[in-house]
């Protein structure tokens, strides 16, 4: 699982298309948010969400950081106008939270909600499965207030309607009791199925049948993708606070956006000696823990995907990228590029080795001269073909690679090209 996180403003969207068909009709949210960015002011989406004139708003950033009330930022209980002048005044500022500084561009805006009770809900996968948290005291000081949390595991084989959760609600009243239970088993359900990795709800209240999610805080499994792209909509993965994209990471970022496919880029430690081009968005999680594992993390220079089919073009423009910002920074003693993945269902491996072949035929020199290293491990349709391919390249431009199909483990290439990486002799 490859956990990413998403806005607030994203969850709370997703969560109002769905929470009705989650329980059955039963609770309701009405899903008023809004996000000012530079490009989308809270003039113009006064325009088409008439409510943020006439009501009472509450303001933050949303840009993946908490915390966001002891850090003086956020607004309660304030008109339109005043909400306006604030946003104004915080755009492009640029604060710290914690050890990190950044800049504020994205605001969400929603109705204030006069709060009686607080609670705290979070959910969390794990490898036996999903843990539900529950507190009657949420809000702030959650932290402090961590004995007064509940916790339950739900078998990654159970359904949540067959668990008892009265555990987590000893101490509530009959009626706040029924109506807890159903939120829960609504909420799981909307977590669970739509493929979240993490869900918190700190605080949130209702009103009746009403759920109000004051503040809210998601991961989505973005390996998931290909089976919930509709049910999550036009969804944004947002780079962490205070980072700032490089332009070839926007560059891949543009890219994937047009593509049917998916095509990510995270660049590390462009100094790193360890490069990777992994199909997958799974696979790209073990081959860059398996790195981190056998001791060379500080040497890793990127983490990403191209998976989904990409089309020799867009495999060639995500390789040139790649290689491009490999061979920028000479470095004492060799580089390693693993091209690796798992055995991929539908991906035409051939085409896309097409397209990797291209970029080594640009960078072939350049290659050489920084002692590049390439490993190749690949399975899938037409695999063979291009499995050949790329070896018959390797030969021709001189390169020093090996090729491996799906004979060979998965991450068996990682330690093979890590050996060679710190001049050990492997065996076998």
């Amino acid at each position: 699982m490859a956990q990413r996180g998403i806005r607030e403003y994203d969850a709370k969207r997703i969560l109002a298309t769905h929470i009705e068909r989650f329980s059955n009709g039963t609770i309701t949210y009405d899903g008023r948010v809004a996000l000012v960015t530079p490009d989308a002011s809270l003039e113009a989406l006064s325009a088409e969400k008439p409510w943020l004139k006439t009501e009472k708003l509450t303001v933050k950033p949303d840009q993946l950081f908490g915390k966001r009330g002891k850090h003086g930022l956020l607004l309660v209980n304030v008109s339109y106008s005043e909400a306006k002048e604030w946003i104004v005044e915080k755009m492009y500022k640029t604060v710290t939270v914690g050890k990190t500084s950044g800049k504020l561009t994205h605001f969400l805006v929603q109705p204030y909600v006069e709060v009686d009770n607080e609670y705290y809900l979070a959910f969390t996968g794990y490898r036996e499965g999903d843990y539900i948290h529950f507190s009657p005291a949420g809000g702030m000081e959650i932290e402090a207030n961590w004995d007064k949390v509940t916790n339950l595991t739900v078998p990654l084989d159970a359904k949540i309607e067959d668990i008892d959760l009265a555990p987590l609600l000893n101490g509530m009243g009959a009626k706040e009791r029924g109506t807890l239970k159903n939120l829960i088993t609504t909420l799981f359900r909307f977590y669970r199925e739509l493929h979240f990795g993490y869900l918190e709800y700190n605080p949130f209240t209702f009103k009746g049948s009403a759920f109000f999610p004051i503040d809210t805080v998601a991961r989505l499994d973005d390996t998931a993708h290909f089976l919930c792209a509709e049910a999550w909509g036009d969804v944004e993965f947002p780079v962490p606070f205070g980072r700032e994209l490089r332009p070839e990471e926007h560059y891949i970022k543009e890219l994937d956006e047009k593509s049917g496919a998916s095509l990510k880029l995270t660049i590390l430690n462009p100094k790193g000696k360890v490069w990777t081009m992994v199909a997958g968005g799974g696979a790209s999680v073990i081959y860059a823990d398996t790195v981190v594992d056998l001791g060379f993390g500080d040497e890793l220079a990127n983490y990403g995907e191209y998976s989904g089919d990409p089309s020799t073009d867009e495999t060639y423009e995500y390789a040139k990228t790649l290689l491009d910002l490999m061979t920028r920074e000479k470095s004492e003693g060799c580089k390693v590029l693993i091209i690796g993945g798992g055995i991929a269902n539908f991906t035409d491996v051939a085409k896309t080795f097409d397209g990797i072949i291209y970029a080594l035929e640009d960078y072939a020199e350049k290659l050489k001269e920084h002692g590049a290293k390439i490993y190749v491990r690949r399975g899938g349709p037409n695999y063979e073909i291009g499995l050949a391919k790329i070896r018959e390249a390797g030969r021709r431009l001189g390169l020093d690679m090996e090729v491996h199909g799906p004979d060979m483990h998965m991450t068996r290439v990682v330690n093979i090209a890590l050996e060679d990486l710190k001049g050990g002799r492997r065996n076998g």
